[in-house]
């Protein structure tokens, strides 16, 4: 609890110090009339959200989320649908119903607030996929064709919403790093997990050399591309090598006047980089280990149903902050993803929230009697098995 309000305090502090240039440039740039508070008063708004969504993961007993987690995942795909549809129907864009940027339509406007669909599927993957795994290990069918069609279509349907219809690699590499956490935690035989693996990176691949601005960036990556393309991640090393060990100081930003896209949310750990310097953005890695480090301790010492939820949600993290980060120094292609409960937005900040409030309340598990269910293997038994059958 301490490391997810202590990120999201971070990160009022960046968008406080960086939302009145971000509102000059935008006010200049597009005519607006934003405040020079107006970035940080709405992220203020979406922190006190993400706190009552983790105060809810936390005291709503796991059992109730477990009793509708195929509703949910039938609702999040039916919502992840009717956004592509009304994307589709560009008359309706001019109710303002889809908000659409760049040419990637991923918004629904409800009134005064935007909500981000795909975040419901990362939520509903981590209640579903670990229900059907145990269903299925009650059944005796686990990782046979009873349980790999309800998993591949339900995966397949989440990345077709995220990364073709939406046009989101970061997403759908968020929600596939999910669902290959859980298969992997679920214990089936190790050459069927590879099987499902090489199926998604054959995926991915197809996905990447369908898209030309896939491919341009991914050109980019490689140094063939051209200058114009290269624009976003020069400015992003720039930012973090203009930063030095220390930073140049609040309100000090220079690509944060401008220079650097998406500087309040996909580019946020540049902008800090330069605050911050070398030793601040550290401190946020560091934070982010740590988090994650209790994640996984969480999950060894809970029983495998609850293993694999925090398993979900360790990946949902994880994803983030290794995409995000790998991108701002260029070690990946650049890809559009959210650093958590860092950047600027509400809907990423509060399922992310939702969601380790969820671990938080399965943390009190350990080593503890659960409800009554039947017995069920820990992590560590699981990995242990796994690597006995490998053996023989």
């Amino acid at each position: 609890m301490g490391l997810t309000f202590g990120l999201m305090a971070a990160g009022l502090i960046v968008i406080y110090a960086i939302g009145p240039q971000r509102a000059n440039f935008m006010n200049s740039l597009y005519g607006t009339d934003f405040s020079s508070n107006y970035f940080f008063l709405h992220q203020l708004v979406a922190v006190v959200v993400a706190v009552a969504a983790f105060a809810a993961g936390y005291v709503l007993p796991y059992a109730t989320y477990r009793k509708y987690a195929k509703i949910m995942m039938l609702g999040a795909i039916i919502l992840n649908a009717f956004l592509g549809l009304l994307a589709a129907m560009h008359g309706w864009q001019s109710w303002g119903i889809v908000k659409c940027e760049l040419g990637a339509c991923r918004w629904l406007n409800l009134g005064p607030l935007g909500f981000q669909p795909a975040e419901a599927l990362k939520l509903a993957l981590i209640f579903y996929l670990p229900s059907l795994v145990m269903k299925h290990k009650k059944e005796g069918t686990l990782g046979k064709k009873e349980f790999f069609i309800p998993y591949v279509i339900v995966m397949g349907l989440s990345l077709l919403f995220s990364v073709v219809l939406q046009k989101d690699m970061g997403t759908g590499v968020v929600i596939g790093a999910i669902g290959i956490a859980i298969l992997w935690m679920s214990g089936i035989e190790w050459w069927k997990f590879v099987g499902v693996l090489l199926l998604v990176l054959v995926g991915g691949i197809l996905m990447i050399i369908s898209s030309p601005h896939r491919m341009e960036r991914l050109m980019t990556y490689s140094g063939e591309g051209d200058s114009d393309a290269s624009y976003h991640i020069d400015n992003a090393m720039l930012a973090i090598g203009t930063g030095g060990m220390f930073g140049v100081g609040i309100g000090n930003s220079v690509q944060a006047t401008g220079y650097l896209p998406e500087s309040i949310n996909d580019s946020v750990f540049a902008v800090m980089g330069e605050t911050f310097g070398f030793v601040g953005l550290m401190v946020v890695l560091a934070a982010f280990m740590l988090l994650l480090f209790s994640l996984i301790k969480t999950a060894e010492n809970v029983e495998q149903e609850y293993a694999l939820v925090v398993t979900g949600v360790m990946a949902w993290i994880g994803a983030h902050v290794v995409v995000n980060v790998a991108a701002m120094v260029g070690l990946i292609p650049l890809t559009g993803i959210t650093l958590p409960l860092l950047s600027y937005g509400g809907t990423s900040m509060m399922f992310s929230a939702f969601a380790l409030g969820l671990a938080m309340q399965i943390s009190r598990l350990t080593g503890r009697e659960t409800e009554p269910i039947e017995r069920r293997q820990t992590w560590k038994e699981v990995s242990k098995r796994r690597m006995e059958r490998s053996r023989a």
